[in-house]
């Protein structure tokens, strides 16, 4: 995933209102910025972190600068880290397309944002005349509170917990369910649950594989010109 123009640096402020930051650019410019993060961004969204965002041209944008990544640095030196929650479920998308992904390729068809369960939407809907449905579930992740580890979630997500149970009813009714875990930093080297932040989660998590619900997980690079899905890292129980 290119970004149309490449990312402008600075030095965050403050994070506020949830989705807002006030940011002094390289060059001087304070600016206020759109955060598309609704989590607790734990770790990363300290004042004076250098940050990386978008700028869009439309006119009738109220803050035409987005918040996309931040440098963090856990003891190997800086690494970007991608907050903006929009990203994942367009990068999976492109790398299933791409074949990136070979525990979900060969569905011969890829839909988007399809109505299933009790109210909700599957990111991703594969379905193929041999294979049969895929239901492929999204989770950015961008929390690491030790070097080489990232971890799920960052905060309480009883929308998250749901979204187990309903991939585990999928699998119920014959189809196949993965969970996707895109984690928007480039040093991770293994993925866990973060069951101290949500026990809930953690739990609903282990029930879902029981029933048979699949699990992945995948790293990035990111750099200020975009991010690229690159390789599987695996998941510790």
């Amino acid at each position: 995933m290119k970004f149309s123009t490449p990312l402008v640096r600075g030095r965050l402020v403050k994070r506020y209102k949830r989705f807002l930051a006030d940011v002094i650019l390289d060059t001087g410019e304070e600016v206020t910025a759109t955060c598309p993060n609704t989590g607790s961004m734990m770790g990363l969204a300290m004042p004076g972190a250098a940050v990386w965002l978008s700028v869009s041209a439309s006119p009738t944008r109220k803050y035409p600068h987005t918040w996309e990544m931040v440098e963090t640095d856990l003891g190997r030196g800086p690494v970007l880290v991608g907050i903006n929650t929009n990203h994942p479920n367009r990068l999976v998308a492109d790398a299933i397309a791409a074949d990136a992904i070979p525990e979900v390729s060969g569905y011969a068809t890829l839909r988007r944002e399809v109505k299933y369960g009790v109210s909700s939407r599957i990111d991703i809907l594969l379905e193929d005349p041999q294979k049969g449905l895929a239901y492929v579930e999204i989770k950015n992740v961008h929390l690491s509170r030790q070097d080489g580890l990232a971890e799920f979630p960052d905060s309480v997500t009883e929308r998250g917990a749901k979204h187990l149970a309903e991939l585990g009813a999928m699998v119920a009714a014959g189809h196949r369910a993965v969970m996707v875990y895109l984690i928007q930093r480039s040093d991770a080297e293994r993925f866990s649950l973060a069951a101290d932040i949500d026990p809930r989660y953690a739990a609903a998590y282990e029930v879902a594989r029981e029933a048979g619900v699949e699990a992945l997980a995948y790293a990035c690079h990111l750099t200020p010109e975009g991010i690229a899905l690159t390789r599987p890292v695996p998941i510790e129980a």
